[in-house]
């Protein structure tokens, strides 16, 4: 396993939903301060890591959310079963019988997302989903005073469970927590392959926080960085599979989203993004999200606004335990960021401003 995959690896199989990123962001600092000048954390927890070409020009952010999907424990029953609360957008019928980590003050706890088998159930009862406050999680407790023993309390945090996977088409990756664990890997990447490029711009790498539950810490640090720029970086809907509509196919390269549900792109920024990518001979894709949102939606509104655009990448699977993703898809985004940013310097961030 190469280097860029060891990175993967140790992204993806970090634990960190909303609100408990400090496992992900621990391993996102490892990974991206050797290329950085500096390395900073503001007030809810996003990493800001600060790269500089040119001491007075533009400000370039580059985000990735640090959060993944997951759950909280609300409850322990009688039996020693956990009731909970989802982190993030769920949808039922990904969630039964799949394991999941439940993250103690003691350690972490084994546990799985408990099921009826098919033999009990009624020719009725097998037609109808299982509504998310129904289910428990089962971590091998006899009691609730067990459970409380192996240290699991109201609040903890529960992640799903699926290890870093290179598929037998090499170019494809399986892992949780894509969403947004590449975005991260991206960030940090761009600033390892702006070493010894002269470039006109301070580049900040972030990994956010709590994405999933309001873009809030791309509200704290967009605010902390006061960016010229902004790029969102995030994973798209992977639509080439059966059944699945839409414009995202695996390995035709970075999604352009044009549109998703908290900002309409910057139309001078795509367009400049979009010859970017043709004059490099780098293959994208366009894409709108009619729900859900990333980064950019909360950037582009910071002070009196940035020009911000959403970058993605296909993923097959996203919000449930195990997505998929193309390699090149990942590598042509890196190098996409890499060629905007040595071409945005101040007079072509000036002319985006205040086109």
């Amino acid at each position: 396993m190469d280097e860029q995959l060891q990175m993967l690896k140790a992204l993806t199989n970090a634990n960190g939903i909303s609100g408990f990123e400090k496992e992900a962001r621990e391993v996102m600092h490892s990974y991206i301060s050797p290329y950085a000048d500096s390395v900073e954390t503001d007030h809810l927890g996003s990493l800001i890591a600060k790269k500089t070409g040119l001491a007075n020009g533009p400000k370039i952010m580059v985000a990735g959310h640090l959060d993944e999907i997951g759950f909280m424990v609300t409850t322990i029953d009688e039996k020693g079963f956990l009731r909970f609360q989802t982190i993030g957008g769920w949808w039922g019928q990904v969630m039964l019988a799949q394991r999941v980590t439940v993250m103690t003050k003691s350690g972490y706890i084994d546990g799985v997302i408990g099921s009826k088998p098919p033999h009990v159930l009624s020719p009725e009862a097998r037609k109808k989903p299982v509504e998310i406050k129904d289910m428990f999680i089962d971590v091998g407790a006899s009691s609730k005073e067990e459970a409380q023993e192996f240290g699991i309390m109201p609040g903890d945090a529960i992640v799903p469970v699926c290890e870093f996977t290179v598929m037998k088409n090499e170019k494809l990756l399986m892992a949780k927590a894509w969403d947004n664990r590449i975005g991260c890997a991206i960030a940090i990447d761009v600033l390892k392959n702006l070493q010894g490029e002269d470039h006109p711009n301070i580049v900040y790498g972030v990994g956010t926080v709590q994405e999933e539950v309001g873009l809030r810490g791309a509200k704290t640090s967009a605010h902390a960085i006061k960016p010229d720029i902004g790029f969102g970086v995030d994973v798209g809907i992977g639509a080439d599979t059966p059944g699945t509509k839409g414009e995202g196919t695996l390995g035709a390269g970075p999604q352009i989203i044009l549109y998703d549900a908290s900002m309409i792109a910057h139309k001078d920024l795509r367009d400049f993004v979009v010859q970017t990518a043709e004059s490099n001979e780098i293959p994208y894709q366009f894409d709108s999200i009619a729900g859900g949102g990333t980064d950019s939606g909360a950037i582009h509104l910071t002070a009196d606004g940035v020009p911000a655009l959403s970058i993605t990448i296909a993923t097959r699977y996203i919000h449930t335990h195990a997505g998929i993703l193309h390699r090149d898809d990942y590598e042509n985004t890196v190098k996409l960021l890499v060629e905007i940013i040595k071409q945005l310097d101040s007079d072509k961030v000036k002319e985006l401003t205040f086109s």
